[in-house]
């Protein structure tokens, strides 16, 4: 029979409770149908402290109520269950959900029956993860004590082991994912976690990175430094917490205080890593040695994550630049293939040319050959005058009709050369108009001519860059041509949101108003000379007015008169019509 001071014994409580204390307690859940037990639990367990822990006891009198307990309440620690409650098996009905459905390996169970023989001991232990079994008449107060405490430390071992498992699961996670900028903090996070484990504690901490200069960013925050990691980004460090990470910075060593610890790390590369903590009690010389060669193995972590995220971004920029250059040889590759068919259509059209001249001109050569030779021996005979001129009338109409050929044959030229399509993209007009100048400036060098640009860093244009690049060049090839030994041309570019404008201004012999009236015209020949002898088809101007013309644009000229230069001005709109 038990000691007396050993038996539950139920007093009235009167008493007022204890103020609400904001220390940590060990949750403990009794689920037992007799209120009579829950009541005797708790004056027995009125005074327990463990580790400088009390206890806050939750009641429920059924199996079902223990079940909505248990799922509002996954951190308790220890449950005193009673086998026998609303059906002979319920509470070995509990235990088969707590730890098959909730999958809670660490709470401890405690099971008490009044009644053994219905659920013998030796089966519940074997069938059911159970951490003791008692009989309710062998439960005194001294007992309760003795089973809970060892209870609460295995539930603070296992606890322990759950920290550290975490601490360690991400920090692998992290190791597989460096690339990742976010792996920074996952490690970070590790870090935090790995040592509140491994110093049994439960701690706040900050984890801070400075890359380079005197600023730092903000990796990882637990308990209340968690507030400065949100969903909503990065906040601002309070400003003593500022003022303390910044003097860690400057000491560069750690530092261990009644409830503070600071570490500092410098990784291989040159950064520093400060963490900070907050715990709940003083460490032991046992904890900071732990904590100081926990925090020596942290500079090659932290330096393999930074190498690979920049491994990343130097993957990154070389893929961008393999991606540009792939675009701008596609783009001279469409370039090329485009003068391919145009060299193709000009060779067909050549050797078109000279079938046509071999076979069609040739009679009206022949004829003319003849004439000649028959007016020779004419004149050389003193025949009448007659014959001479119906000699010369034969030659005259040879001539004639060959000049009808080869006027067709010019004409046919023309309708090739003004086969003209166009493709358009956003083109950098500004930059295409720098081209042009640097291409032509070799030519302009030749007779001493400069050649000054005014134009915007960027200018947009939905344009055929192939197509405006050669009216373009026609243009400034122009002004050199006409222009003086010596003198001056000007390429500028400008607009407004609508159009984009071009212009060309030369120190050339400038435009009469008859030239004005025909500039643009086919085989039109102005009264202005090249300056150094160029030739000239009297086709370029022509060219460029079509193609301008198809970009839905227009091309114009100005001129204060003869000997004073010339302007010309190609507008486009700045994208396509619609």
């Amino acid at each position: 029979m038990a000691d007396q001071d050993d038996i539950l014994q139920l007093i009235e409580d009167t008493e007022p409770g204890p103020e609400p204390s904001n220390t940590k307690r060990w949750k403990i859940a009794v689920i037992d149908d007799d209120p009579a037990v829950h009541e005797g639990t708790r004056f027995a367990l009125s005074d327990y402290n463990l580790n400088g822990q009390t206890l806050e006891i939750l009641s429920a009198y059924s199996g079902a109520e223990g079940r909505e307990l248990m799922r509002a309440n996954p951190d308790i620690a220890a449950v005193l269950l009673d086998v026998i409650m609303e059906s002979d098996a319920a509470g070995l009905e509990l235990v088969e959900f707590i730890r098959n459905e909730m999958r809670n390996e660490t709470v401890r169970i405690i099971l008490r029956t009044g009644q053994p023989g219905q659920a013998p001991e030796r089966r519940v232990i074997v069938d059911y993860d159970i951490n003791d079994y008692k009989a309710k008449t062998e439960l005194t107060a001294d007992k309760l004590f003795t089973s809970l405490t060892a209870a609460l430390r295995s539930y603070q071992q296992l606890e322990r082991m759950v920290q550290t498992r975490r601490g360690l699961e991400i920090i692998i996670d992290a190791a597989s994912t460096l690339y990742d900028f976010k792996s920074m903090q996952r490690l970070a996070e590790g870090v935090l976690t790995q040592i509140a484990s491994l110093l049994n504690v439960d701690c706040a901490g900050i984890l801070v990175l400075r890359d380079a200069g005197d600023d730092f960013s903000v990796l990882a925050g637990s308990g209340c430094y968690s507030r400065f990691i949100g969903s909503a980004g990065i906040r601002p460090l309070d400003q003593d917490l500022r003022q303390m990470v910044e003097e860690a910075f400057r000491r560069r060593k750690h530092e261990f205080a009644d409830q503070r610890t600071v570490l500092y790390v410098r990784t291989g590369s040159g950064r520093e890593v400060v963490v900070l903590l907050q715990a709940e009690r003083e460490l032991t010389d046992t904890d900071r040695s732990l904590v100081e060669i926990f925090g020596s193995r942290l500079s090659i972590a932290f330096d393999n994550v930074i190498l690979y995220k920049q491994l990343h971004e130097a993957n990154t920029q070389l893929e961008d630049r393999v991606a540009q250059r792939t675009r701008a040889l596609t783009q001279a590759n469409r370039r090329l293939s485009t003068q391919w068919m145009r060299l193709q259509r000009a060779n067909a059209f050549k050797n078109e040319i000279l079938g046509t001249v071999a076979h069609d001109l040739k009679n009206p050569l022949g004829v003319i050959l003849g004439r000649t030779e028959m007016l020779t021996e004419l004149i050389g005979a003193d025949s009448p005058k007659e014959n001479v001129i119906a000699q010369v009338d034969h030659i005259r109409e040879a001539t004639r009709r060959l000049t009808s050929m080869v006027d067709h044959l010019i004409s046919d030229a023309m309708a090739d050369a003004f086969d003209i399509s166009i493709r358009r993209e956003a083109v950098d007009l500004a930059a295409l108009v720098a081209e042009v100048a640097e291409a032509n400036r070799p030519m302009a060098q030749n007779k001493q001519q400069a050649i000054s640009v005014s134009i915007p860093d960027a200018r947009m244009t939905m344009c055929d860059a192939d197509r405006v690049r050669e009216a373009i060049d026609n243009l400034v090839s122009n002004a050199i041509k006409y222009s003086p030994i010596g003198g001056k041309i000007a390429l500028q570019v400008d607009g407004d949101d609508a159009n984009t404008v071009v212009r060309v201004t030369d120190e050339g012999a400038g435009l009469s108003p008859e030239d004005l009236s025909r500039l643009f015209g086919r085989f039109q020949r102005l009264s202005a000379k090249p300056t150094a002898g160029e030739s000239s088809t009297g086709l370029g101007l022509s060219i460029v007015k079509k193609i301008i013309d198809m970009h839905g644009g227009n091309v114009g000229a100005h001129s204060p008169g003869p000997g004073q230069g010339a302007t010309f001005t190609i507008t486009l709109p700045a994208s396509p019509a619609s």
